[in-house]
């Protein structure tokens, strides 16, 4: 109950340290430091350097109640509302993917690309396929000044969160929000072609961690039967938006280098590189298109 929970910070985060670990929670510390900063309003280091800071009672009753869904199984970020990627902080809905730190390793991957871009020709145009909260167009939009994006997505919920996004880190100017199914409402020529797509097996969904079956959208999580659709539709119809020595990114399952990349090749693209995340693992794929 919120009022058997201590009154002072330190001892709010011990107690929400120990309630994480009973309910097997694999990072308690952590995770109770999160929400006890965030519902609090205080910093690691108020609560190292003033651990008797006395708590409001109606902050302790949000905080029980964020333990609460946490222990239930709840995402942190989900609860908090928001997530950090590529050092922004971006928020979050239900209809949006929650953006994890491997996906980073595109916009590594093309960031040098689309600097060259934007330095000899004054602007880089990124289409990113399934922009979920904006996170991959974003991050590359705040890294490089001279770009712009369109984000596409199929929920009208996303793109909202994009956009919203895109205001609160006062990228709006040079982002926007595209409803459309791959490519069906998509005009115009393209640098760069970013995409993170579903490519779980429908038939694998339900083996996900509970967090992530339970809670980030079916919508970004489904790539089909094989979990390869979406790389099809993607190496079809790509090239008519694409512009000359352009290039094609996207992010896949660590088992689905080798035929993703036949997919590709088959549509008349070369490799224009592999990258492996911060797990060793193969992550993201670029491409050029073969001149004719």
């Amino acid at each position: 109950m919120a009022d058997q929970l201590p009154e002072t910070l330190g001892q709010l985060l011990r107690e929400a340290q120990a309630r994480l670990a009973a309910a097997a929670i694999d990072d308690p510390a952590l995770d109770a430091r999160l929400i006890g900063e965030h519902f609090s309003g205080t910093t690691r280091t108020q609560a190292i350097a003033a651990p008797e800071r006395k708590v409001d009672a109606g902050v302790v009753a949000e905080i029980d109640a964020a333990l609460r869904r946490r222990a239930g199984g709840e995402p942190v970020h989900r609860i908090l509302g928001y997530r950090e990627f590529y050092g922004l902080r971006l928020s979050l809905s239900p209809e949006t993917l929650e953006p994890r730190p491997d996906t980073e390793t595109l916009v590594e991957a093309m960031l040098p690309f689309v600097k060259a871009v934007a330095a000899r020709e004054g602007t880089c145009r990124i289409l990113d396929l399934g922009t979920g909260t904006g996170a991959i167009a974003l991050a590359l939009l705040s890294a490089v000044p001279g770009a712009i994006a369109t984000g596409v997505d199929l929920s009208a919920g996303a793109l909202a969160t994009a956009t919203r996004n895109a205001g609160q880190l006062g990228l709006a100017g040079r982002f926007t929000g595209l409803q459309s199914d791959w490519f069906e409402k998509v005009s115009g020529r393209y640098h760069v072609i970013a995409a993170n797509p579903p490519y779980i097996p429908s038939e694998d969904i339900g083996n996900l961690q509970d967090e992530v079956r339970n809670f980030d959208p079916r919508l970004a999580l489904d790539g089909g039967a094989d979990g390869l659709n979406p790389y099809r539709i993607i190496a079809a119809e790509a090239a008519r938006f694409l512009e000359t020595e352009g290039r094609i990114a996207v992010e896949i399952g660590h088992t689905q280098h080798n035929q993703v990349s036949e997919i590709f090749t088959a549509a008349g693209y070369v490799s224009g590189g592999a990258f492996r995340d911060f797990g060793g693992n193969d992550r993201v794929l670029v491409f050029e298109r073969v001149k004719p």
